[in-house]
């Protein structure tokens, strides 16, 4: 598996966001928070995706809030690569930039509903903790927030 960085606006990355948008709306409604190709594109955002191959595995994002804290964004392995390592893949990646950049902690905010439960499981496993909401985000019963001190 190969993880680089990436354009999110690339033609071959928008039916996987797509898909992702879709069902983040289709079980949080106005309460999703996930970034389109355009709010990935922002200068605090560096976008990754995974590769085999020619195959897109999946895509996840780091969000510089400040000069120690940072947001893991759009975390998603497309379907057939579920199950396979690569969303814990991604987040290793995530983590290990964030560590270089000397953030302190990462934070992220992820849903409530049971489509969320195998992400969730992820997180948990990696060592992040539930927190109270963190930059702008507003506490919902659709959201929840975790993170990581990479302290150690």
């Amino acid at each position: 598996m190969e993880i680089r960085q990436d354009d999110p606006t690339a033609p071959y990355v928008a039916s996987l966001l797509a898909h992702h948008l879709e069902e983040l709306q289709s079980v949080m409604g106005e309460h999703a928070q996930a970034l389109d190709a355009s709010g990935l594109s922002a200068a605090t955002v560096t976008f990754w995706t995974a590769w085999q191959g020619q195959v897109l595995l999946g895509f996840g994002a780091l969000k510089q809030l400040d000069d120690t804290h940072g947001e893991v964004k759009s975390m998603r392995a497309a379907s057939a690569a579920r199950g396979t390592g690569v969303g814990r893949a991604i987040l290793h990646h995530i983590i290990t930039e964030a560590r270089k950049r000397g953030y302190a902690h990462v934070s992220l905010e992820t849903g409530t509903a049971a489509l969320h439960a195998p992400a969730i499981s992820l997180y948990r496993s990696a060592g992040f903790v539930s927190c109270e909401p963190f930059a702008d985000y507003q506490a919902s019963p659709h959201n929840q927030f975790m993170r990581l001190d990479l302290a150690n």
